[in-house]
């Protein structure tokens, strides 16, 4: 027997609020069984047609509650024909099922708030505490994006389909102020609950599926050889300064990371192999060993701090935040126009100090601690000094079809 369902909003004129608006109920009727719940969207008594049972007039509000409204109904026939499926659907059950006042009742932000929690209980094992932040920076974006799309403090995760997804990323973009990859960033980080939710069978489809995730590839900054002279031999009266120049040049010649150069100490700098000092850790970012051959120049900065700090530091760390501000200072007393920060070293080791001397990119990789060679490809590039000597003699091995070309053109 076919089942009768129709879904009809309606303003609940005897709530009038505070701001003279008057709350829109949603009616679900199934078979002939009613079933009412308040959308927490309210409108003016004279924006609202009874009969078609939507907003009128031309103004951003008024498309704001009609989308938000044309969002209720496409989620409560999706949720209608996902129940139809496995069994009989009343009014009443539809409506707790897409309020979550179900059994299996489950949303978003908690979901993701549990997720959280377990990924900070590995920080120091399995994560860093840099990718705890970011999921929950993620988290709260989302929250933010819930109250502001649906007034709604959090969000059934069956209510989670294509159409929200697409909204939360042009949120990020606009409302957020971020940028195409730290939005592809985010939405990483949002199908990572996603994926968890269709794992325990809180999901029954992937809302992701007709959603691309991509990263614009960015052309890093990095210094040439010339500008990491300038820095060198700036005549510095600050003790402070200095200290940041050493800091800045060591990862320049062995490619750390801030958060990697901060962990060393000295049971990090071993003899290996071929007899020579190596710089032996781990990344804290993903856990992937680094072994870096210590070049002369972070050799002598090593020796100049050589048990002269405390707590067991080999290199006079300050906070990152500290460090990239006088890394700026420094930048205007070169005359250098980039912006300079202390990741910025860890280009500059890719490009110019590996790279462009003609060192493979797969060694340049192992020692970057990159785990996939296309991540190295992204941090580095080719110089125009390295294709320049790259080419250098090149011509002199085609002098017999220059000559044949010359017969051809006279």
């Amino acid at each position: 027997m076919k089942s009768t369902f129709r879904i009809l909003f309606y303003v609940k004129k005897d709530k009038q609020k505070a701001n003279g608006n008057f709350p829109i109920m949603c009616r679900i009727t199934i078979d002939g069984e009613a079933s009412r719940f308040n959308t927490k969207v309210d409108i003016n008594e004279g924006n609202w047609d009874g009969k078609s049972g939507r907003a009128i007039g031309r103004s951003a509000e008024v498309a704001k509650v009609n989308n938000l409204l044309d969002e209720v109904k496409a989620t409560l026939h999706r949720l209608y024909h996902e129940i139809q499926r496995q069994e009989q659907v009343t009014a009443e059950g539809l409506k707790n099922e897409f309020l979550g006042h179900t059994e299996n009742y489950e949303t978003l932000l908690n979901l993701f708030e549990k997720h959280n929690e377990n990924v900070k209980s590995l920080i120091g094992l399995s994560k860093s505490a840099a990718t705890y932040q970011k999921y929950e920076v993620t988290r709260k974006h989302l929250a933010n994006f819930i109250r502001s799309k649906f007034n709604l403090s959090d969000i059934a995760i069956r209510a989670i389909n294509n159409m929200f997804i697409n909204d939360f990323e042009v949120y990020l973009m606009t409302v957020g102020g971020c940028n195409h990859n730290t939005t592809a960033k985010f939405m990483q980080f949002f199908k990572r609950i996603v994926l968890i939710a269709r794992n325990n069978g809180l999901l029954l489809n992937d809302p992701f599926a007709n959603y691309k995730i991509r990263l614009q590839r960015v052309d890093r900054g990095y210094l040439a050889e010339e500008e990491i002279k300038k820095i060198l031999e700036l005549n510095l009266v600050s003790d402070r300064l200095e200290h940041v120049r050493d800091l800045f040049i060591f990862s320049c010649f062995c490619g750390l990371a801030y958060i990697d150069v901060a962990g060393l100490r000295k049971e990090h700098i071993r003899q290996s192999f071929d007899g020579n000092l190596w710089i032996m850790t781990k990344r804290v970012k993903t856990g992937v060993d680094v072994n870096v051959p210590l070049l002369d120049i972070p050799k002598m900065i090593l020796d100049k701090y050589k048990d002269k700090l405390p707590d067991g530091k080999i290199l006079p760390v300050i906070s990152n935040q500290k460090l990239n501000s006088y890394l700026k200072e420094i930048a205007d007393l070169c005359g250098i126009k980039k912006n300079l920060t202390f990741h910025l070293a860890r280009h500059t080791f890719a490009t110019t100090t590996t790279l462009g001397k003609g060192v493979p990119i797969e060694t340049v990789s192992k020692m970057l601690g990159h785990t996939n060679i296309e991540t190295t490809q992204i941090y580095a590039r080719i110089t125009n000094n390295k294709i320049s000597d790259d080419m250098k003699g090149l011509s002199q091995q085609f002098t017999g079809i220059e000559k044949i070309y010359k017969k051809v053109a006279q």
